[in-house]
């Protein structure tokens, strides 16, 4: 089975500090990436399994990373959960459009994260070719 890691795009520092938290007790290794215009160059060097991924951002919005993201033949098919505090369907048909694999609303309960998390990710920690070249490697960042 593949290693557990996620990459955190969140800019709030005390929900990053609380989703780091919770995922880690649950066996996750979590990098937080608190800038929208790094995160791409961090979902490229870590190669996480899955991307949690907060759509308003300072530097680049969500939704532009994940456009960018699905277009990446290498990494497009890494899973991405997406967060709002804006939970309005629009935001939720946007996020769908763009290819989100899932999407949530802050506030959130703490399971909640990780039951999103867990279900996207299952498929690529039991079969990482599933998440194409990238991640179907060793699992661990260049």
């Amino acid at each position: 089975m593949a290693e557990k890691q996620v990459l955190l795009v969140e800019d709030e520092p005390n929900i990053a500090e609380a989703i780091r938290f919770i995922l880690t007790r649950a066996g996750w290794n979590v990098t937080v990436e608190a800038s929208g215009a790094a995160a791409l160059a961090r979902i490229a060097t870590l190669r996480p399994t899955a991307v949690i991924l907060d759509l308003m951002l300072p530097g680049c919005s969500g939704l532009e990373i994940l456009a960018e993201l699905r277009a990446d033949a290498d990494l497009g098919r890494t899973p991405v959960l997406m967060l709002t505090a804006r939970g309005q369907v629009r935001d939720r048909e946007a996020a769908a459009a763009a290819g989100a694999s899932a999407f949530l609303a802050k506030p959130f309960a703490n399971a909640d994260v990780l039951a999103a998390l867990e279900a996207i990710a299952a498929p690529v920690l039991a079969d990482p070719a599933l998440a194409g070249p990238a991640l179907s490697g060793s699992g661990k960042a260049g």
